[in-house]
């Protein structure tokens, strides 16, 4: 009640936490392949909580990381995880944290990351639906069979 029409769910209140699936455990997994141990305030299974990182979180991964892989390889994977829907819609939900490398929460998400976070948001909307327009119709040339 009180929300306008048409506003996610994920913005709505009392809405659940944004939980990892396959594919976000596959990305967790391919970031801590690249380090000495995983992190904690990532997700280890399907249906954990995805929690948004607390600023500065790369200087505590950053060492973590193994002596033959790249930062490059590491910087990649981790973007990977946080342009993700799911991630920016863990940062756009109302009362949503930043959360230490542990996984504890260390401040809330600020009103300009969380509209930062629904425009990311709304362009991955705007590319789903692009995508499922149907395909312009063929019309042959008069004249021809």
């Amino acid at each position: 009640m009180g929300q306008k029409p048409g506003t996610p769910t994920f913005l709505q209140k009392g809405s659940r936490p944004v939980v990892a699936r396959e594919r976000e455990v596959a990305k967790i997994e391919a970031i801590n392949a690249l380090l000495i141990r995983p992190i904690t305030i990532l997700p280890a299974r399907v249906g954990d909580p995805i929690r948004p990182f607390a600023r500065g979180l790369w200087t505590g991964v950053r060492p973590l990381l193994k002596p033959e892989v790249s930062v490059t390889a590491l910087r990649k994977a981790m973007a990977t995880y946080v342009h993700s829907r799911s991630y920016q819609i863990a940062i756009a939900r109302p009362g949503s944290f930043h959360h230490a490398i542990n996984g504890e929460p260390v401040e809330p998400v600020s009103d300009v990351d969380r509209l930062d976070a629904l425009e990311k948001y709304e362009g991955f909307k705007g590319r789903a639906d692009r995508t499922r327009l149907p395909p312009p119709s063929f019309q042959r040339p008069e004249g021809s069979a």
